[in-house]
């Protein structure tokens, strides 16, 4: 298990976004948005999975709960590249709920259990779990435990556990993500319980030092919107947690190297503010933030924009 992870997030953390954070860190794991599993048999395999080799450490989380459409996902997900699959038992949103995945898995175990299964019969990457701590009245530690023990029995080594539960009626998923009350200390209760088992953490995790503090109690960590909204925290990952003592890349240093992304990404038809739209936060916390979200957020974004953006940083130091 990587010690350090940035969450999978509908909308978000699509290719281009995931190649941007790649610039800033080169450790951190990244994972793609959740997929289905019958969106990759029967979808555009290239739009949905198609990756830029420097992305690695890839996890692809895959969405279902049938074992014989999950395990043919996965092996397609170990054919196109993808370092490990991740099995999504944490998503509470209606859609997810009526496909019978996500966080509603919880309940069944089981279920779960026979697509890890299937899963592992077919491929040589790990198959991993990400879950949430409990699902509406069925979260007690007992109930934990026997997830993950059922699920660990079918051959899962690695489980990444957002330390709230999951309320699957009357909460949207933004508030399933701050209403639920965190409960890190029973997260690191199963790390104790199943020491074997390699075991993540996620929800409410916003600084390195708080990253660390959890590193003490678990073995990875996973950041997801404050990385998103905050970028420039995954320059320090390298050194603090993972003690690689590489130059770090300044913002401009960053934006130059996107540029050249955007550049190629454009020659192939990919429109500009796809892209753009996920440096949003790059000079968060700087002098002239606002400035530079502005700019990107106006009626037209071109690359000399940018170009001119970095010559007037430039003049301001």
């Amino acid at each position: 298990m990587h010690k350090f992870s940035v969450a999978p997030m509908m909308d978000w953390t699509d290719r281009h976004c995931r190649y941007f954070h790649r610039l800033l860190s080169s450790e951190v794991q990244l994972w793609t948005e959740m997929v289905t599993a019958k969106a990759i048999l029967y979808g555009d395999k290239g739009r949905l999975l198609d990756f830029d080799v420097g992305e690695h450490p890839l996890v692809l989380q895959l969405g279902g709960s049938d074992p014989q459409e999950m395990a043919r996902a996965a092996r397609v997900a170990q054919v196109w590249g993808y370092d490990e699959v991740n099995i999504n038992v944490g998503c509470p949103s209606d859609r997810v709920q009526s496909g019978r995945f996500g966080a509603c898995l919880m309940q069944t175990p089981e279920v779960v259990a026979r697509c890890v299964d299937a899963m592992r019969q077919v491929v040589d990457i790990p198959v991993t779990v990400k879950s949430r701590i409990g699902v509406d009245e069925r979260d007690s530690y007992d109930e934990l435990v026997n997830f993950v023990a059922t699920v660990a029995g079918a051959g899962c080594d690695d489980f990444f556990i957002h330390a709230r539960k999951a309320w699957l009626q009357g909460l949207s998923p933004k508030e399933n993500r701050t209403v639920p009350p965190l409960n890190y200390e029973r997260v690191y209760r199963i790390k104790r319980d199943f020491p074997a088992l390699g075991i993540g953490i996620n929800g409410g995790i916003v600084t390195m030092e708080s990253v660390q503090r959890h590193l003490a109690n678990v073995d990875g960590v996973m950041l997801g919107r404050a990385v998103y909204h905050q970028p420039y925290l995954l320059s320090e990952v390298d050194a603090v947690i993972y003690q690689k003592t590489l130059g770090v890349l300044s913002r401009e240093q960053v934006l130059l190297r996107f540029i050249d992304y955007m550049k190629n990404q454009q020659a192939q038809g990919v429109p500009i503010r796809s892209m753009t739209r996920h440096i949003l936060g790059l000079y968060h916390g700087q002098p002239n933030a606002r400035k530079f979200r502005q700019l990107l957020s106006g009626k037209t974004v071109e690359l000399t924009h940018l170009y001119k953006w970095l010559d007037f940083v430039e003049g301001v130091e």
